[in-house]
């Protein structure tokens, strides 16, 4: 009886054990290479990006009411904010996260700061 207890253990582990499935997007993600950092501009890649996921709170008809007085419209007012900028959208867990109810991509955050990088060329 007991060695039929143990081959039933055993038996039970086994088929638990076996019972694994891999998840081949988890275990082999897809890494993306198409982030362009080489050709940062402001009106083709910084412009875009604040106009998808800022402008609803800091375009210049908006950032009195809802933008805490920061505009990002044009590209002096970018330049002036560009450091509060990076700071905000790398925040998590912050009230001060930006963009607000959710977060850029890892490639538009190191585009805006290639872009701070590189002088903030207007181009």
């Amino acid at each position: 009886m007991k060695r039929t207890i143990r081959i039933l253990l055993i038996l039970s582990v086994a088929i638990i054990a076996g019972c694994y499935y891999d998840n081949e997007e988890r275990l082999y993600p897809v890494i993306s290479t198409s982030c362009n950092l080489t050709n940062v501009t402001f009106s083709a890649t910084i412009k875009p990006i604040l106009q998808a996921s800022c402008y609803n709170c800091h375009s210049n008809s908006n950032y009195a009411n809802k933008g805490l007085g920061y505009k990002l419209e044009n590209y002096d007012d970018v330049v002036a904010n560009i450091n509060q900028i990076l700071i905000s959208v790398r925040l998590t867990n912050s009230p001060l996260a930006m963009p607000m109810g959710g977060k850029l991509s890892d490639c538009e955050i190191n585009q805006l700061q290639k872009w701070s990088d590189n002088k903030t060329p207007n181009n």
